[in-house]
């Protein structure tokens, strides 16, 4: 694995996803606001620490390099097709975990209870985190992954 290129691919597709969130609402999605989110969960969950958007928005950053690095140990040999392909079907995994996860712990509920605009703005992310992810991480070494 190339640690660098794995955090340079989890920044990258991170920062892709963070415009897009806070963009959404000017296609008609939902409002994203996973550094809030995050911000809240931790302030309820820590309690006595003084938690603001930007330590929910630092968090999101190190879940996506986290999942970038996970991506190219577990991930990168396992699934089919090219770099970015591979990253989409990634997304598409992330995504599930973030909504089977993440929602619930927020209090947004199981794949965001339902709320079409929301789910639909975060599989979008997703796609394109994991998208970019695959094409900047690249192939799997030779003669190795799926094809």
């Amino acid at each position: 694995m190339k640690a660098k290129r794995a955090v340079v691919a989890g920044v990258v597709g991170t920062a892709a996803m963070t415009v897009l969130m806070l963009g959404a609402p000017k296609v008609g999605l939902a409002r994203l606001a996973i550094g809030q989110q995050l911000s809240t969960f931790l302030a309820v969950s820590v309690g006595y620490l003084p938690v603001g958007p930007f330590t929910g928005w630092i968090v999101h950053f190190a879940f996506g390099i986290l999942l970038a690095l996970i991506y190219a140990v577990v991930f990168l040999e396992r699934l089919p097709g090219p770099p970015i392909v591979r990253g989409a079907v990634y997304g598409v995994l992330v995504f599930i975990l973030a909504q089977l996860v993440f929602m619930p712990l927020v209090g947004a509920g199981v794949f965001s209870g339902g709320d079409v605009p929301m789910l639909v703005g975060s599989l979008i992310t997703h796609l394109v985190y994991g998208g970019l992810v695959g094409a900047i991480y690249g192939k799997p070494p030779p003669g190795r992954g799926a094809a």
